[in-house]
């Protein structure tokens, strides 16, 4: 008989630079639940963002789990040692936002999470989750792969969201993975130009690796050198800094009747100033899109049983006492991707 584990170690953030490698108590799973062995947790930039982390302080870390079922609770289909992604939110499925396809505006989305978090050594998933978005994993992708299923989840929609057609001249501003992976998804949908801008020469080869046409240096005026890129402005620019600058920058480069998809959010006391006359007689659309839902994971999986080539992609790998470091690391842009191995 499998004896679980009374504890489980994991990544706590409490404040700043001060994350701690804690022994947090662990049940079993109830009815509904499963138990999983984390196998590899992918580092997101959004819990670098200092005024998003302090909020929630003390908070547990990690969203971006490959893992192993250890232990399943009553009325469960899934198997011990079944390997697993699991959605670190899970709709109802009855709600109006569900029913529209919101499902980030769920309030059940919006409640559950997985315990403690993915940066652990295990978790328990509720039912929610479990019932909602809890995907098996086929052979053909790996632990470290897989732990791209959320973040790609999120472009995933954040392209969709766009109503990218053939033909259109798009252009990515911010070239950390988030941004690689929206080239990646673009290249297959025949733009006529993609142009991924970015501070940091020293990501225009895996840029251009992964499709764009074209790589222009950030800063000082680029909505110049992307309307030379496109011939004219993009019709669709994504931005993935989570800064009002790369915002404003972005809009300036988006051509008439074009969309600006805002892709990572800012300080609440951040404004921009919104430019209504030229926006209105330029008509263009400003579409956010935040996190992902059930359909969003589906896709993202095909994609990378698909073969979607992203495990060039992590530049690091780490065990979980180095999770701190790892955080630096891609706060300080010395990683594109890292994988903490509990």
């Amino acid at each position: 008989m499998l004896t679980l584990p009374a504890t489980t170690r994991a990544a706590v953030f409490h404040a700043g630079d001060d994350i701690r490698i804690e022994e947090i108590p662990l049940r079993a799973p109830g009815p509904g639940e499963v138990l999983v062995r984390i196998r590899a947790c992918g580092l997101c930039s959004s819990e670098t963002l200092p005024w998003y982390m302090a909020r929630k302080a003390p908070a547990s870390l990690g969203h971006e789990p490959a893992g192993e079922i250890a232990a399943v609770g009553t009325g469960v289909e899934v198997v011990p040692g079944q390997r697993v992604f699991v959605h670190h939110h899970g709709p109802c499925l009855q709600c109006r936002a569900c029913r529209r396809g919101d499902y980030v505006h769920c309030a059940t989305w919006r409640s559950v999470r997985l315990v403690p978090g993915a940066l652990s050594e295990y978790a328990i998933v509720p039912r929610e989750i479990v019932a909602t978005d809890l995907l098996p994993l086929p052979e053909s992708v790996s632990d470290d792969a897989a732990v791209f299923v959320e973040p790609l989840a999120c472009v995933v929609k954040s392209v969709r969201r766009a109503r990218v057609r053939a033909g259109d001249r798009i252009a990515v501003i911010g070239l950390g993975v988030m941004g690689l992976l929206h080239l990646r998804l673009l290249r297959d949908l025949s733009p006529e130009t993609l142009v991924g801008v970015d501070l940091l020469p020293e990501r225009f080869d895996g840029a251009r690796a992964a499709g764009a046409d074209a790589v222009i240096v950030g800063g000082g005026d680029i909505a110049t050198r992307v309307r030379d890129a496109t011939g004219g402005g993009a019709d669709i620019v994504f931005i993935t800094p989570a800064s009002v600058e790369a915002i404003r920058q972005g809009y300036a480069c988006v051509a008439p009747g074009g969309r600006l998809v805002i892709f990572a959010p800012v300080p609440p006391e951040d404004i921009w100033p919104l430019p209504v006359y030229d926006l209105f007689f330029r008509e263009i659309e400003i579409t956010p899109t935040y996190s992902a839902g059930p359909e969003d994971t589906r896709e993202a999986l095909r994609h990378l049983a698909g073969g979607l080539p992203v495990e060039p992609l992590i530049s690091h790998r780490l065990p979980l006492e180095r999770a701190a470091e790892g955080y630096r690391l891609v706060a300080d842009g010395k990683a594109l991707k890292v994988v903490v191995h509990p």
